[in-house]
């Protein structure tokens, strides 16, 4: 065996032991990780070390550096070597990519950029595509628009890549990454959050390692929080605590969760937490003539008629409710918590209330208490969600929600919300490693 083969099956074995940890190690070590990965790295670099001189010097230096770029903090001694390996020969794709990543942990968004598309211009790669897809969703935007090409642009890196090897789990959960952010920059489709589910799915089905990735659980759960299902959401971000404790943030988003459906919960049952007497004027107040367009029973929707018959919230049935419309007065808001969604509770002329959900919704334009708002042909989920705390508690939600993607079907104290009401905001993903 050469020494050249002989570095890098050790260096192999080092990133196999990183990768598969959870697999090869089990839960019950999770908190040792950090430590044994560090310790394999030392152990490695000192095997390297006792080959250099047999070795030839540039596979030397870039497996060198792959050793040290496991580790997920920046080293200056690793860059210095992989800028070595792509001066001294450029047709290094692995080197482009792994200086890029350096220089991604060294916070240099420009130059990790310049070194995947470095490599790429030497040859078609699927880890050059994926991280590029990676760095374009970080670039800050110079000008109005940016932002939005870089993640679309993103999007089509990261198909690029999973078209190169189907089998992939990590290009898979790049592509899943950049749909999520594609939802927030563009309109907040439902759609497109179904097209991250099923790529983070996929990346789980085509490579069990993946089931592992902390940052996975971490980024679904994001997805599935958008998308209402409060209970994946929570479990995602559970199972991402589970694989890296000492990362915090799946922490912090299960207590935003906790807060936000206390919260709702809390203001729905008890209507606004509003006084009798100012709670029964607001209801009777209640005038068919808020529904502004959508009243007489029908409304005009690209040229054609549309009938729309006015409802209670109690008629809703769970999921769409064609040809129907229903109208409330906002007996509150929750700004305070969260503005993705702008999030009101509405009572009707029966005394029900039913939260609201409200995407795509420019800042500063959300309704306040005492606006009329009217909503066409709504869809509403029933949310019966029970989370255990610990063997002896647990915190138990129960409302119904109606959930609005498009604002400007909404009519508010009798008038049609506007484009100007429309906008959209960025995907907050924090990762415990690059993603």
């Amino acid at each position: 065996m050469s020494s050249e083969t002989e570095v890098e099956q050790i260096v192999d074995k080092l990133q196999d032991f990183c990768d598969n940890f959870v697999q090869n190690h089990g839960m019950e070590k999770i908190h040792e990780k950090t430590a044994m990965v560090k310790q394999e790295v030392d152990s490695t670099i000192a095997m390297l070390k006792t080959l250099e001189e047999r070795c030839q010097k540039t596979t030397y230096m870039l497996q060198y550096a792959r050793a040290l770029n496991v580790l997920p903090d920046y080293t200056r001694e690793c860059e210095d070597y992989l800028s070595k390996v792509v001066k001294r020969d450029p047709s290094i794709i692995q080197g482009w990519n792994l200086l890029g990543e350096t220089f991604w942990k060294k916070g240099d968004i420009g130059a990790a950029k310049d070194c995947f598309q470095g490599g790429l211009k030497r040859k078609k790669d699927k880890v050059s595509l994926r991280s590029l897809s990676m760095v374009l969703r970080q670039l800050k935007a110079d000008k109005f628009g940016d932002e939005q090409k870089n993640v679309i642009s993103s999007v089509e890196m990261a198909k690029d890549a999973v078209g190169m090897d189907v089998e992939d789990g990590m290009s898979w959960y790049i592509l899943g990454n950049a749909y999520l952010s594609l939802f927030f920059v563009t309109e907040q489709n439902p759609k497109v959050l179904a097209m991250a589910l099923e790529a983070y799915s996929k990346a789980e089905k085509v490579e069990k390692r993946s089931t592992h990735n902390p940052d996975l659980h971490f980024n679904r759960a994001m997805a599935y929080r958008y998308e209402e299902s409060y209970q994946l959401a929570l479990e995602g971000l559970t199972t991402a605590d589970q694989l890296d404790p000492t990362w915090g943030s799946p922490r912090t988003k299960i207590n935003e969760i906790f807060n936000y459906l206390d919260k709702v919960n809390d203001l729905v049952e008890k209507k606004g937490k509003m006084k009798s007497k100012r709670l029964q004027n607001m209801i009777k107040s209640i005038k068919e003539t808020n529904l502004g367009p959508y009243s007489g029973g029908s409304f005009t929707i690209n040229g054609k008629q549309q009938k729309l018959e006015y409802i209670p919230l109690s008629s809703l049935n769970e999921g769409a409710n064609p040809e129907k419309v229903i109208m409330g007065k906002v007996v509150c808001n929750m700004a305070d918590i969260t503005l993705v969604p702008f999030t009101f509770a509405i009572i009707d002329h029966n005394g029900d209330c039913y939260a609201v959900t409200v995407y795509n919704l420019a800042r500063g334009k959300g309704m306040i208490i005492g606006d009329s708002v009217a909503i066409p042909e709504p869809f509403m989920t029933h949310h019966k969600i029970e989370w255990s705390l610990n063997a002896d508690s647990a915190k138990k939600w129960d409302f119904r929600n109606i959930r609005v993607d498009n604002p400007i079907v909404l009519i508010v104290n009798g008038r049609k919300l506007t484009q100007e009401h429309c906008g959209s905001t960025i995907a907050a993903m924090i990762p415990s490693q690059a993603s």
